[in-house]
C-alpha cells in the first residue's frame, strides 16, 4: 500500500548513502525506500557501485519511477529519483 502526502504539503528529499555498498545492494535498498516512500517523494541515492549506473534506470523503468537528475559528485554516482503519484 502506498501513502500519498496530504495535499498542500512538501515533502523531504530522502538520502539514501549506499557508498561503498556492491550489486545488488543498492538496487535492493533503493526499491525497498521505494516502495516505503509516500507518492511524490524525491529519493537521493549516493553510490558508488558503477553498476548502479544500469540497475537504478531498470529500476525506475520497472517500477514506473523517474529519476530526474544523474550525474557524479565527490567520487559517487548521484541519482535523484522521484517516486510515480
Amino acid at each position: 500500500m502506498t501513502m500519498m502526502a496530504p495535499a498542500g504539503t512538501t515533502l523531504a528529499p530522502i538520502p539514501l548513502d549506499l557508498r561503498g555498498l556492491k550489486c545488488p545492494l543498492p538496487v535492493l535498498r533503493v526499491r525497498k525506500a521505494l516502495i516505503a516512500a509516500p507518492a511524490g517523494s524525491l529519493i537521493i541515492v549516493q553510490c558508488t557501485d558503477p553498476m548502479a549506473a544500469i540497475d537504478l534506470p531498470n529500476l525506475a523503468r520497472e517500477t514506473g519511477d523517474s529519476i530526474e537528475r544523474q550525474g557524479d559528485a565527490d567520487g559517487a554516482l548521484v541519482f535523484h529519483i522521484r517516486k510515480a503519484a
